[in-house]
């Protein structure tokens, strides 16, 4: 079946590492796996941090954390410097949702981007990002070094 134009962004994996390894990697290690250009903190309830890709950044706060299971940002504020995006800021207002369960041996790691849609202009390009980083994401989990972004 065809993505339909209402379907948020999903891609779940299998990873070789605990629950709280996982965790902890959403929560306290982004700039090993997403980019090396964060700012704030990202482990407790309410705080906010922002990444950074050049000129494009994207400040998230944490709105749901719930230990080694799940946690949510929402996006409060970004900049997308494209210049083929009429809006440069589609993803405010927009939520990730990860969400961490054991699988035999392993560990499924689902992520959920709520309002990244197909319908969104900047889509095509932020699935190819979200999919790299998630497999950077597996790489550092199960290896120890991730490819983020590097400014």
């Amino acid at each position: 079946m065809k993505n339909s134009l209402n379907l948020n962004y999903q891609n779940s994996f299998l990873v070789k590492a605990s629950e709280p390894s996982v965790y902890k990697a959403i929560t306290e290690s982004i700039s090993k796996w997403w980019t090396e250009d964060v700012t704030g903190t990202s482990n407790s309830l309410n705080n906010e941090f922002t990444v950074r890709f050049g000129t494009t950044f994207k400040t998230m706060k944490i709105i749901e954390l719930i230990p080694n299971k799940k946690v949510v940002w929402k996006c409060t504020d970004t900049l997308i410097d494209l210049p083929e995006l009429q809006n440069n800021t589609e993803w405010k207002d927009t939520k990730i949702v990860w969400e961490i369960e054991k699988d035999n041996e392993q560990t499924k790691i689902s992520l959920t981007h709520i309002g990244l849609t197909p319908k969104v202009a900047c889509y095509a390009i932020c699935e190819k990002g979200w999919d790299s980083f998630l497999k950077s994401l597996k790489q550092f989990l199960e290896t120890g070094k991730g490819t983020p972004f590097k400014p």
